[in-house]
């Protein structure tokens, strides 16, 4: 038996469940980012939540798993560099020191 088989036992809804709140937080944070004009963390997240999408239709029985799931994959994969190269250039643009605190000498 392989590892992971007793998933078997929950019911397709479970999954359901579980791939649409993913693509309700993906969704938001989408909002959130596009709303502060971040836009390649926007598109990895909205790129996210669609891979959320495609893993549904596995459950939803539209497509079969090796297709979804592929598909969610590289979906992923694209969100993963572009939320990566989202947060890392806007670490990149700010200069140093500038939101360093200025302390008084104690006398």
């Amino acid at each position: 038996m392989p590892f992971g088989s007793f998933l078997n036992a929950f019911p397709p809804a479970f999954f359901l469940v579980v791939h649409l709140s993913a693509f309700v937080i993906g969704a938001y944070f989408a909002s959130r980012a596009f709303a502060t004009n971040a836009r390649p963390l926007g598109w990895g997240f909205t790129l996210f939540a669609i891979a959320e999408l495609f893993y549904m239709t596995y459950h939803l029985d539209w497509t079969v798993f090796l297709f979804a799931h592929t598909i969610s994959e590289v979906l992923d994969l694209v969100a993963f560099v572009l939320i990566f190269a989202g947060a890392a250039g806007s670490l990149l643009v700010r200069s140093p020191g500038t939101h360093a605190a200025k302390v008084q000498p104690v006398r």
